[in-house]
């Protein structure tokens, strides 16, 4: 049984930094593209970033040079860094793992965490 668990969300003041982190059990991580996604409230989830087993990363447009994602594969874990967090990164984060496909399409991906709650104050 695949699962995806996500850990460190809370609640931040705005410019300040946070490490989430994604403990896959189940898997063989290196087989997977690793993304975090983002939902929130009465908003669409949106791609944040991605990480290809090859190393390549992709980060949407309003998080790229503040945040950070990674992988190791050996811990099959994925984490991502953010930095100078603002009110409109609050949202749930979700880790997820995709074998194939676009990877900012949130349906092509083959499994997901549950999220965790990440909220930024002003």
């Amino acid at each position: 049984q695949v699962q995806l668990v996500e850990s460190g969300g809370r609640l931040v003041q705005a410019g300040g930094s946070l490490t989430l982190s994604c403990a896959a059990s189940g898997l063989t991580l290196i087989d997977y593209a690793m993304a975090w996604f983002r939902q929130a409230p009465e908003k669409e989830r949106e791609f944040v970033a991605v990480k290809w087993n090859g190393g390549s990363t992709n980060y949407t447009n309003s998080v790229n040079g503040r945040f950070t994602v990674l992988r190791d594969d050996y811990k099959n874990m994925a984490y991502l860094l953010m930095t100078n967090l603002k009110p409109e990164d609050t949202a749930v984060y979700y880790c997820a793992a995709q074998s194939n496909g676009s990877p900012w399409v949130a349906s092509d991906y083959n499994y997901w965490g549950q999220g965790t709650q990440v909220t930024v104050s002003s």
